[in-house]
């Protein structure tokens, strides 16, 4: 691999670390949120110490070029991550109708112990 290869997707690291510490640092996401990143990171900085392995699955899957391959890999990064973001706002749109339900019904109660007295 290409010396610099190897210095972008460092550099590109780099900046999601800084990045992913700065919004953790804000508390604007919890760390379980972040992991997907971190995971991320790691498999950047794998293949900036390893650029052999990402050699050898590059001619395994049929890639012309490394740098293919990188992007191949980011993009599919760029996937997991909108995936699990996906999930994640499902589950909180399901906790907000369950929420909105039970403040109906509260209120509903309330109103009808008030009409009671």
């Amino acid at each position: 691999m290409a010396l610099n290869l190897r210095l972008a997707i460092l550099t590109i690291a780099i900046i999601l670390t800084l990045v992913i510490i700065k919004i953790l640092k804000k508390d604007l996401i919890p760390i379980k949120y972040s992991l997907l990143w971190w995971l991320s990171i790691i498999v950047l900085l794998f293949l900036v110490c390893f650029p052999n392995v990402l050699v050898f699955f590059a001619n395994l899957v049929g890639f012309q070029t490394i740098s293919n391959m990188v992007s191949g890999i980011l993009f599919v990064i760029l996937i997991f991550i909108t995936i699990s973001l996906t999930v994640i706002v499902s589950s909180q749109k399901k906790k907000i109708n369950l929420l909105f339900q039970e403040i109906s019904i509260l209120k509903a109660d309330l109103n009808a112990k008030k009409e009671r007295k």
